[in-house]
C-alpha cells in the first residue's frame, strides 16, 4: 500500500490541478547559507512544489560542473553538515515539502541515525540518495522508517525490470527517474529514454514518477510533463545565480522568472 507523504501529497495535488509538479533544487550554502535559504523560498514563492536541498559535498558523484562550481563555493565558504538542517528548517516552515539529496558519505560520517533524527527535526520530508541503492541501504532504510521519513532512490535507463521492482518497492514519496545517463547539467533537448523509463517505473509501482537531469525552460518542462508525474530541475537554477553572482536582487527576480516559466510548462505539458 502506498503511504501518504508531503511529498506524496504535493504531487497527487498536482495531478490533481491538471499538471506536473515542479521539484526544485538548490545546494545549501551557496552563493552562502542565507543567500540559499533566500533562494529556495523565491523558487517556492513563483511555483515550485518540492524543494530539494543540496548537501555539499567534496568528492560529488553525479553533479556537473554547474553545480560544482556552486558546491565549491560553499565548500570554501565553510559549509557545514548542520547548516543544510537550518536550510531545511527554513524552507519546510513554508509548508513546502523539503528534501536533502545527498552523496551518502556525509550522512554515514555525521551517522545515519543522528541525520534522520536531526532532519526530523528540522522538519524535513525525507532523501534523496543519488549514490546508493536499497540492497545497500538497510540503516538508511530503518532509520528513515523509525522517523517517517521519505526514501528516495534512482532509477536509470540502464536499470533492469528486476531493479526498478526493487528499487521502487523501498522508496516512499516518489521515484527519481534519471533522463539521461551521466552528470547534471542543462541540455538543448531532453532524453528520448525518459519516456520509456517512466513507463516501465510506472509498471513497477503506484508511486508518482518524477524525471530530472537537463530540464532548462519552460518548453522541456512541457515535454518531460507529458509523460511523468514531475519535473525535477537543478542546473538552470544553480546557473541563474552563478549569471547573478554581482546582484544578488537581479538574481532573485530572474530565479522567479525562471520558476514561473517552468511551472507553466508544467501546467502546459498536460
Amino acid at each position: 500500500m502506498t503511504v501518504a507523504t508531503p511529498v506524496s501529497v504535493a504531487f497527487d495535488k498536482a495531478r490533481s490541478e491538471g499538471r506536473a509538479a515542479l521539484v526544485g533544487y538548490l545546494p545549501a550554502g551557496f552563493p552562502d547559507l542565507e543567500g540559499s535559504i533566500d533562494a529556495m523560498l523565491a523558487m517556492v514563492e513563483a511555483g515550485c512544489d518540492v524543494i530539494e536541498i543540496g548537501l555539499p559535498y567534496s568528492d560529488p558523484v553525479m553533479d556537473g560542473p554547474t553545480i560544482q562550481a556552486a558546491v565549491q563555493q560553499a565548500l570554501e565558504l565553510g559549509f557545514r553538515t548542520t547548516d543544510v538542517l537550518r536550510a531545511v528548517e527554513a524552507v519546510a516552515a513554508t509548508g513546502t515539502p523539503t528534501l536533502v539529496m545527498t552523496s551518502w558519505n556525509p550522512v554515514e560520517r555525521y551517522g545515519v541515525e543522528r541525520f534522520a533524527t536531526d532532519l526530523a527535526g528540522a522538519g524535513g520530508a525525507g532523501l534523496i540518495t543519488p549514490d546508493i541503492t536499497p540492497d545497500f541501504a538497510p540503516e538508511w532504510i530503518a532509520s528513515a522508517d523509525a522517523h517517517d521519513l521519505d526514501k528516495v532512490f534512482l532509477v536509470a535507463p540502464s536499470s533492469t525490470d528486476e531493479r526498478i521492482a526493487m528499487t521502487t518497492a523501498a522508496c516512499r514519496g516518489f521515484v527519481y527517474a534519471t533522463a539521461v545517463m551521466g552528470v547534471t547539467g542543462t541540455r538543448t533537448a531532453t532524453s528520448e529514454l525518459a519516456a520509456p523509463l517512466v513507463e516501465r517505473t510506472r509498471r513497477a509501482t503506484g508511486l508518482p514518477v518524477g524525471v530530472g537531469l537537463g530540464i532548462s525552460n519552460g518548453d522541456q518542462a512541457a515535454e518531460v510533463a507529458s509523460y511523468a508525474d514531475g519535473v525535477i530541475v537543478g542546473s538552470a537554477f544553480v546557473r541563474v545565480l552563478l549569471d547573478h553572482a554581482d546582484d544578488r536582487e537581479a538574481g532573485l527576480r530572474a530565479l522567479r522568472d525562471l520558476t514561473a516559466d517552468l511551472a507553466d510548462g508544467c501546467r502546459r505539458g498536460r
